[in-house]
Parts: C-alpha cells; structure tokens; sequence
C-alpha cells in the first residue's frame, strides 16, 4: 500500500488471520483517510502488511483494534463494526466455497446454522489465536471464546464488535437474513469469557432498549 513500510512481523507464535488487520486498514483507509490510518498503525506501533500476508502475529492484531480505541474515540467501534463485516464479506467471497455456501442456505434454518457453526468452529483458530473457541448450545446458538487476544483490556459495556459483526455478516448472509448477534459476555467487562449468543429474528426494540 502507498506509504507503508516493508512489513516485518513482531515474534510470537500465537497468529490470527491477516483480516483483523487488512480489513480495519481498508475501512480505515476509505472512511478517514490515509493521514488518520497511519497515525493509527504508528499508535499501534506495527507495520502495514501486504495484501498477501499470512496469519499474523495476535499481538500486532490487538495493538491495532487497541491503537483504533485509543485514537478514534466514540468511531473506533464503528471502524471496528465496519471491519468485522468486510472480514466476513472476504470469508464468503475466498474461503467458503460456492456449493457448499449454496448447500447450507438450502437447509432447514437450524440445521443450515449448525454446519455453519461447525465450520466455524473447525477453524477457529484463524480468530481466536491463543484464546479457545467453542460452541456453548445449539438451540439456542451460542458461542464462546475464552482468553479473547482481541478484547480490550477493560471497557464498560461488552465491546468484541469485530467478533460480532464476522459471526453476523456470515450467518446473515447464508442463514438467517435478520440475526442480531449478541455479546453477552465480555472478558473486557470482567467476565471469565466473551460469549456470544445468536438470535434468528433479531432483538426486539423492546429488548435493544433494555440491554437483553
């Protein structure tokens, strides 16, 4: 990318697939400019990868989505929103194939849902780097990720937007067009896990208003 530098990874043996940055570099990019993304990456203090980068180190991933809270302010979850669906957006267009995309919205809803949930799981280790993914319940579906690498070290309301908008543009796209993906857990709120629960129809105004 024009003004990046030769990008060199930090150690670590812990990795997260490229798009937790690729993607938030993109938003970036389009909705503040290049000035405000290299202020970011600088904040972060990690290169800019290219393109084709591989899995990357979960420390570099976090001290961006940290570096994006810290210099965005009151945007940084929306950045962070934008960047979770553009991920999922990647996912559908480079890693899940046709057929089998065309497969899982032939099915029921519920089972549909499942084998979505169970790929996701197969490959959690793209976004869960150190942290340990698994599914709670099926009906209703619910997540967990325990030791989150890209939870904030402490916020006062559940705040793993990226995490939500992936899981919410995926089953949005191939399950349930209205899902609403809820946080109901937050390990950056002091809880012992980030969990997640999804609800088919979506929350209802009254619920979104209440905090359900």
């Amino acid at each position: 990318m024009d003004g990046s530098r030769a990008f060199e990874p930090k150690e670590g043996s812990a990795r997260i697939g490229p798009n937790a940055i690729l993607q938030t570099i993109a938003v970036l990019d389009h909705c503040e400019g290049q000035v405000v993304r290299d202020r970011v990456m600088s904040v972060a203090g990690v290169e800019v990868p290219p393109a084709d980068a591989g899995m990357l180190p979960e420390a570099d991933c976090r001290a961006v989505h940290d570096a994006v809270r810290s210099v965005m302010g009151e945007k940084a979850e929306g950045i962070l929103r934008l960047a979770g669906l553009a991920t999922g957006d990647y996912i559908l267009a480079n890693r899940i194939p046709r057929a089998a995309q065309a497969v899982i919205r032939a099915l029921p809803g519920y089972v549909g849902a499942w084998v979505l949930a169970g790929a996701i799981a197969k490959h959690s280790w793209t976004f869960a780097g150190s942290g340990k993914f698994r599914i709670v319940s099926h009906l209703p579906l619910v997540f967990e990720l325990r030791n989150n690498p890209l939870a904030p070290v402490f916020a006062d309301h559940a705040a793993c937007v990226w995490h939500v908008a992936v899981f919410e543009r995926l089953f949005a796209r191939l399950v349930w067009p209205s899902v609403v993906v809820e946080e109901t857990d937050c390990a950056s709120t002091g809880d012992d896990i980030c969990r997640f629960a999804l609800h088919p129809q979506g929350l209802s105004r009254r619920n979104r208003a209440n905090g359900i």
